[in-house]
């Protein structure tokens, strides 16, 4: 009797990141799954109680792999490190579209990632050190920005339009400069 094949956990998450990959949210389930493992969907039960705890897993890579890219941008020194972040937002946004999509552009009622209140703590602490503002004014500073990068990253997603990283840096630059501005003289 031949040996037995053992699908492991980390083979359906990255399975299924790369089907999401192709063909977005929407196509994760269990017999795609097994079909591209060359299985039936039993290891997929065996490793997940349900499809929505795979896509959970399949989300927290997709979020591990946007932290090594923010962390990419940051590291190499281009811009400073707030501009970085956005920069790196956008940038994700128009290179992994769909795991965008899957992260920033789908219902996210009541959930949150541990990470990400990290990360929104750390960001906000980068406004308040470069522009004197205090705690609730560097929160509605950033989030002001960030509907500003947002909205950018989904025209790139959505293939709306095609913007290049020279104007996208620009576009940071001027909405940054705008609402240093305007915050200074509140």
């Amino acid at each position: 009797m031949p040996p037995r094949i053992k699908i492991t956990k980390e083979e359906i998450i990255n399975t299924a990141l790369d089907l999401v990959r192709r063909e977005g949210e929407q196509a994760i389930n269990a017999r795609a799954i097994a079909a591209l493992l060359c299985c039936s969907t039993q290891p997929i039960f065996s490793n997940f109680a349900t499809v929505d705890a795979l896509r959970l897993a399949v989300v927290r890579r997709a979020n591990q792999l946007y932290r090594e890219h923010l962390r990419l941008e940051e590291e190499r020194g281009e811009f400073p490190r707030y501009k970085a972040s956005g920069m790196a937002y956008i940038s994700f946004a128009k290179q992994e579209k769909e795991l965008f999509k899957l992260l920033y552009m789908r219902n996210r009622t009541g959930e949150e990632l541990p990470e990400e209140g990290e990360h929104l703590r750390q960001i906000e602490g980068v406004v308040r050190e470069n522009t004197g503002l205090d705690a609730h004014d560097a929160s509605l500073f950033h989030l002001e920005m960030w509907a500003f990068v947002h909205g950018i990253a989904t025209i790139l997603a959505t293939d709306y339009l095609d913007l290049d990283r020279e104007l996208i840096s620009r576009m940071l630059t001027d909405a940054y400069q705008g609402l240093v501005k305007r915050f200074g003289k509140e």
